[in-house]
């Protein structure tokens, strides 16, 4: 057996890493020559409203991210930060005034809301041509259903796509398993994975030899929240993978007290793999990347409505 040195991962990362960092940096920039074309054009900038309430750090780090890519491209960004104990109507209420905003394009609620508040009730308030998340169920419909086209796709599953495009990885007639069933990644990435005529598995808690399923795939797109689950052993060898888990697993010895990990035990893949995306800095940038493009579609949605 190869006996796995850090020199030889950094060998094998320069051939295999997806560079989502690389990549979404790119993309910004188209973002920023759009924006700036658009204000030339119709004199504003698109506007996005985010919604955040309590005090969650992962929440606040997120929209602190959000809101420095708005910046960076010229998009306008209003925070509205609510506090722990609000009610969900007052949630509600805030969600209509940013209906009824001109200057606000796209409406981001930022999840996970407290307990008290049920998300479904406060999503399905968004107006349907500003839910730049893409979580209202009209949006999954039209992506489920041939001859439709939703007006926004969720952020993190669009990226994934993206990522492979732009990586020019095949994906027509693929062999594709996603670990993973949720309404933000699994169910619309599977979608997409099947409007680029992949042949899609999905592999979720229930299901039964998850492993042999996985042996099976030529792309395996990993979003089922736990950490460093997939090994190589489950791969076939050559299989593209997408990580799109983020965990934090204690490491005593760092500063923080812990380090972030991806679904996918990235060093015991690396060898097997022939592409990759690293967590953090693969799947993660571009999901930000795929909210500032769905923001200027709903900017634009409005102006050819007007």
């Amino acid at each position: 057996a190869t006996i796995i040195t850090p020199r030889l991962i950094a060998e094998m990362e320069k051939q295999k890493k997806i560079d989502g960092k690389a990549i979404a940096k790119q993309i910004r920039l188209e973002s920023k020559s759009k924006v700036e074309s658009l204000i030339n054009d119709y004199g504003t900038a698109p506007g996005l409203g985010v919604i955040m309430v309590g005090g969650r750090t992962d929440s606040a780090t997120y929209v602190r991210y959000k809101k420095i890519a708005c910046e960076d491209v010229g998009i306008n960004f209003t925070l509205i930060h609510m506090d722990e104990d609000v009610t969900q109507q007052e949630i509600i209420d805030t969600v209509h005034s940013l209906n009824d905003d001109e200057y606000i394009h796209g409406i981001l609620v930022q999840l996970p809301l407290p307990d008290h508040v049920d998300e479904v009730s406060v999503l399905s308030q968004v107006d349907i041509m500003k839910d730049v998340d893409g979580f209202h169920p009209e949006h999954s419909g039209r992506l489920a259903l041939k001859g439709y086209t939703p007006n926004f796709v969720p952020c993190t599953p669009m990226g994934v796509i993206e990522l492979l495009k732009r990586s020019e990885i095949p994906i027509s007639g693929k062999r594709a398993v996603i670990i993973g069933r949720s309404n933000i990644v699994g169910i619309p990435v599977s979608l997409l994975m099947m409007q680029e005529n992949a042949t899609v598995t999905i592999c979720h808690s229930r299901t039964e030899n998850t492993q042999d399923i996985v042996k099976e795939a030529d792309i395996v797109i990993a979003a089922v929240g736990q950490p460093q689950l997939v090994k190589g052993s489950w791969l076939k060898e050559g299989a593209v993978v997408i990580d799109v888990g983020i965990n934090s697993i204690p490491a005593p010895k760092r500063k923080r007290g812990y380090r972030l990990v991806g679904d996918v035990d990235y060093r015991d893949c690396l060898p097997v793999a022939s592409r990759i995306t690293p967590v953090p800095g693969g799947v993660g940038p571009m999901t930000i990347e795929m909210l500032i493009k769905n923001t200027i579609q709903a900017f634009l949605c409005t102006k050819e409505e007007q």
